[in-house]
């Protein structure tokens, strides 16, 4: 009785993400982006998988609205690739929220992913994740001052 309670619990919340993740797309239309309801499945199903392989808990669910509205003006986005890149980006933050210790907070890492996303990265994921914010997670687990900056030098 209590694994069907606690399962009926877990839909609810998947269903009030699920929702939240649609109403996205009233601000995001803007942008000339939509999300199907097939890939709004497709990125929780992502953010569970990132939630279980990176052994965290999230509460609110809040994380893949954060990551749409923040990314959704990025010029290196498109319909086209427009759900697999959130996709990605979900995946990549989990993983970087643990690489950096918990060191920065969720709005930060979202805003640092972006601002290299957009520019020094120019749209590229792998580069994001395998340089950039590889780079960033050492600083931080080296101690240095100005972790964002990606030169070698440590302070």
């Amino acid at each position: 009785m209590k694994n069907s309670i606690d399962l009926f619990k877990n839909n609810l919340l998947e269903k009030q993400f699920f929702n939240a993740v649609l109403k996205c797309n009233e601000f995001t239309s803007e942008y000339g982006l939509k999300i199907k309801e097939e890939d709004v499945k497709e990125i929780i199903k992502t953010r569970n998988m990132s939630l279980k392989n990176s052994a965290r808990i999230e509460f609110n669910g809040q994380i893949i609205t954060k990551i749409i509205i923040a990314f959704c003006d990025s010029p290196y986005i498109s319909q086209y690739n427009y759900s697999d890149t959130i996709n990605e980006l979900v995946e990549i933050f989990y993983n970087y929220k643990n690489e950096t210790l918990d060191y920065i907070s969720d709005d930060e890492l979202i805003d640092i992913m972006k601002e290299y996303f957009n520019n020094y990265c120019q749209g590229s994921l792998e580069l994001l994740e395998g340089k950039v914010l590889y780079k960033i997670a050492d600083n931080i687990r080296h101690g240095v001052k100005d972790y964002t900056n990606l030169d070698n030098e440590k302070d």
